[in-house]
């Protein structure tokens, strides 16, 4: 994918690599070619990429949004003084939140301003439209950007969806992605390697502060429950960033264990600066709104979007106006919009069961992944 190197070195120091991964990643020594060619790694974060600035003042100039669902519920039911009953009013506007229409938002929307973004090059065009990331690389693909940029959950540190998404990665098993690199004969450039997409079912290992995730676990592969989730995909290794070719993703995601979901793109790609402890970068692709929209109600309430501001139906609205991929073959509107996922994963070990067992026996699973070799 078109400069893809550049991108992902931006990214790593400027967003959210800890002090360990920056020190991997800058160092001049070459990672070695992986013990068998196979390396594992577990994803440890993932967030919309969403480019800002101290206080938001370059690409918010006018503030975050300020009208989440109170705002907007007082707007039409409150300061009219008019008497309505429940059904009148808050579950009319439930009903609201799960079947939005497009068109018009009635309410104020503060987008982001300017054309600076994180993403990829997705459909290897450079229009008018396209975002530039903030180390110059054009072509950039990220319209859900301009959707939430300006809405205060989705930015870090101090967003709350920004904030236990990552929690909840960690803590649910549930959300448990591992990618398995085989093939590999060199970490820094190696024109075929394979990738594949699987779910674990164990805890991932962290540091004696709890908070970060230390390279060199292990994880089992879940074979029951989580076989939908393998995926295989095709990729390259150019100057230590690894690119995955165009390909419909699926990852379990929930950010209330008890609601699980799923994350979908279509057209996907990963790219990842590659070390031997650390990967970290962008997934990036195409997201289905109506998926993307249910994934969202489902594990983030109306009350807990009160939290930031976050406004559903004007969501939807206008991803539906930025939409860029996917047309529906019969209206002709597009159907998703191109988005990011800012991604970091840890080394790990990975627990393939043997092949009877992965049919449903109960036999000890054996480590197939090996970690690269120092």
């Amino acid at each position: 994918m078109k400069n893809a190197t550049h991108f992902a070195a931006a990214l790593g120091l400027a967003m959210f690599a800890s002090g360990a991964a920056i020190a991997a990643a800058a160092s001049d020594t070459p990672p070695a070619a992986p013990v068998d060619g196979v390396i594992g790694y577990i994803l440890t974060d993932e967030v919309w990429a969403v480019h800002q600035t101290p206080e938001g003042k370059q690409e918010c100039p006018e503030g975050l949004n300020a009208w989440g669902p109170r705002e907007q519920f007082k707007k039409m039911f409150v300061d009219d003084g008019k008497k309505r009953t429940l059904q009148e009013a808050q579950l009319l506007w439930e009903a609201k939140i799960w079947h939005p229409e497009v068109g018009e938002d009635p309410f104020p929307f503060r987008a982001p301003i300017g054309n600076i973004s994180y993403g990829l090059n997705l459909d290897g065009r450079i229009d008018p439209d396209d975002q530039i990331t903030p180390d110059g690389v054009k072509g950039i693909d990220n319209q859900l950007y301009r959707v939430i940029g300006c809405i205060e959950e989705f930015r870090g540190p101090t967003g709350i969806l920004h904030f236990l998404v990552n929690r909840y990665l960690r803590d649910f098993e549930f959300n448990r992605v591992l990618i398995e690199l085989s093939g590999v004969d060199d970490m820094v450039n190696d024109p075929q390697v394979d990738v594949t997409i699987l779910r674990g079912r164990d805890r991932m290992m962290a540091d004696a502060t709890g908070n970060d995730i230390i390279p060199g676990g292990s994880n089992r592969v879940d074979m029951r429950w989580g076989r939908k989730y393998v995926q295989r995909l095709t990729g390259k290794i150019v100057d230590g960033v690894l690119t995955t070719a165009p390909k419909d993703v699926k990852l379990p995601h929930a950010i209330f264990n008890s609601i699980p979901g799923e994350d979908e793109m279509k057209g996907a790609v990963f790219s990842l600066k590659l070390t031997a402890e650390r990967a970290e970068g962008l997934l990036a692709g195409y997201s289905d709104i109506d998926t993307w929209y249910r994934q969202l109600n489902h594990s983030w309430s109306t009350h807990h979007q009160s939290y930031g501001q976050l406004s559903s139906p004007s969501i939807y609205k206008h991803m539906h106006r930025l939409a860029d991929g996917y047309p529906d073959p019969k209206t002709g509107k597009n159907t998703a919009i191109s988005s990011a996922l800012a991604v970091k994963f840890t080394q790990v070990f990975i627990q393939h069961p043997p092949k009877e067992v992965a049919g449903g026996g109960t036999e000890r699973p054996v480590a197939t992944s090996a970690k690269a070799s120092q």
